[in-house]
């Protein structure tokens, strides 16, 4: 019989790549991966990885039979979630990927009220771009992700992931005191266009949304801590576009211009659909729900 321990070897290195990288995601050391293909070659009596370079390299075999491995292990997610959900108990422990303003303004609270109400559950926090998050929550090496996602860029969650919308956050136009349009109410972007423009290194959704809703323009300043932005922006070396969950107040010498139409984003969590049924999840979920409604300056969720 084979067991479960070798088919997630086999899955990870599926998955990852390599040993030393299944290693990492499986908290163990490279030569026990190897150790468990290697049982799993023997019981199976079929060659499933082979030398490639340094590394190993799955043959067809293999790659059958990790195929097999995602579907088994998938199974047996659901069913520790429906035997957890039946003890009703939320113990365990729960990863969350999260986006950097995610971190700042709902995990505290959410964690916080985590560790009191369930005092046997342990918790990680793991701080990544919504991109990153989706596929780490893909391969299993997080149970929950908090995903921020622009109209105009439209993240699209993998088979087998469920979702809920936290709410929508607004985004305004952060200048100097001194820029010419500190004494405006509200502004277009086409008006700001030809400013100097701080922005969200390229890689991340906030800075593919921006280079979309502002076509052609070129940041000079890329910079992923929103309060760093503002500091510079203060500094009068730009303009930038800034959603309210990212800043509690606004720093001296800056201030905050509505942009019309008003751009929002939509924040939400999403986790595997397999583990639905499991307590901890939906606790963690509940938890986020509550520190999105306890956050001063988000828009309300939509119907």
């Amino acid at each position: 019989m084979i067991e479960l321990s070798r088919l997630r070897a086999l899955d990870a290195l599926a998955k990852f790549g390599s040993v030393n990288a299944a290693a990492v995601a499986l908290h163990c050391t490279p030569s026990a991966i190897s150790q468990q293909l290697a049982k799993l070659e023997r019981e199976t009596a079929t060659v499933l990885a082979e030398k490639d370079g340094r590394g190993l390299r799955l043959t067809d075999a293999g790659r059958l039979l990790a195929a097999s491995a995602v579907a088994i292990l998938d199974q047996v997610e659901q069913a520790t979630a429906a035997l957890a959900a039946h003890q009703q108990t939320v113990t365990g422990r729960v990863t969350i990927a999260s986006f950097a303003t995610g971190c700042r303004a709902l995990l505290p609270s959410a964690l916080a009220a985590l560790h009191e109400q369930h005092p046997q559950l342990a918790t990680s926090l793991i701080e990544t771009n919504p991109y990153e998050a989706m596929a780490a929550l893909a391969r299993g090496a997080v149970d929950v992700a908090v995903l921020d996602d622009w109209p105009e860029v439209g993240l699209h969650l993998p088979d087998g992931m469920s979702c809920v919308d936290l709410g929508f956050d607004t985004v305004d136009l952060i200048v100097a005191d001194s820029h010419r349009l500190a004494a405006r109410q509200s502004v277009s972007l086409e008006e700001a266009r030809g400013e100097r423009w701080i922005a969200s290194p390229p890689g991340t959704i906030c800075h593919d949304w921006l280079v979309r809703v502002l076509p052609g323009i070129t940041a000079d300043y890329l910079v992923g801590e929103f309060e760093t932005q503002m500091t510079l922006i203060a500094a009068e070396l730009g303009v930038a576009l800034i959603p309210r969950l990212a800043r509690r107040s606004l720093l001296a010498g800056v201030r905050a211009i509505e942009v019309t139409p008003m751009p929002t984003r939509r924040v939400m969590v999403a986790w595997r659909t397999s583990s639905a049924a499991r307590p901890a999840v939906s606790a963690t979920v509940e938890a986020l729900k509550n520190a999105w409604v306890s956050a001063a300056r988000p828009v309300p969720a939509k119907p």
